[in-house]
């Protein structure tokens, strides 16, 4: 079974294509998504709590995502401390969610950050979803009903898609013209005969 990785920049549409992935049946592994469970794991929970403090959950006992990202995003210590403790707990639950599926050709693992934590090197493929900056821009302004100077700020902290196109092995144009569908069959065809 091939393990490939997805990735894309904010806004470039990465969910959408993966959806088109799993309507072929391709099992999807969200990173992200698993991420954020784990902050309801209790060892995970008291670690971050003694290292941030109280005031990163709610009385409801969730995650106050925003205060952690402001936190994290002014201190490169704690950027490292979370991902020394999410990474490599989000890598086992993969781990183990791909002996679930270890009857599928190929699995995809669906991450924002995989080139810059070093994660894309743990997969045997890599796929990378692309679209025009002013687009994204404009997508994520919809979709978070975000100012374009917020989205521009997150934009900002991201790798700069062109630096990501030498990791890929292959690449979706998200561009809102270019039809999807034919590109997502295209790499599935390849990726089920590298697999057999």
């Amino acid at each position: 079974m091939l393990k490939v990785g997805i990735t894309g920049n904010l806004g470039s549409g990465k969910s959408l294509v993966c959806s088109i992935f799993s309507a072929l049946s391709v099992p999807v592994f969200n990173a992200d998504s698993e991420a954020k469970a784990l902050y309801h794991d209790p060892h995970i929970k008291n670690e971050v709590i003694s290292y941030f403090g109280k005031d990163v959950f709610c009385s409801t006992g969730d995650l106050n995502a925003t205060i952690l990202a402001d936190k994290i995003f002014k201190d490169e210590q704690a950027m490292e401390f979370i991902s020394g403790l999410i990474h490599p707990a989000v890598r086992d639950r993969f781990s183990q969610w791909c002996l679930q599926h270890n009857q599928a050709p190929y699995v995809l693992y669906e991450a924002a950050i995989m080139i810059e934590s070093g994660h894309y090197r743990m997969l045997d493929k890599l796929i990378l979803v692309t679209a025009p900056l002013s687009l994204r821009i404009q997508r994520v302004m919809a979709r978070d009903h975000a100012t374009e100077a917020s989205v521009c700020s997150r934009v900002d902290k991201q790798m700069p898609e062109a630096d990501k196109i030498p990791f890929a092995d292959f690449m979706v144009n998200n561009d809102g013209e270019t039809l999807l569908i034919p590109q997502v069959l295209s790499i599935h065809k390849a990726l089920v005969s590298i697999s057999d």
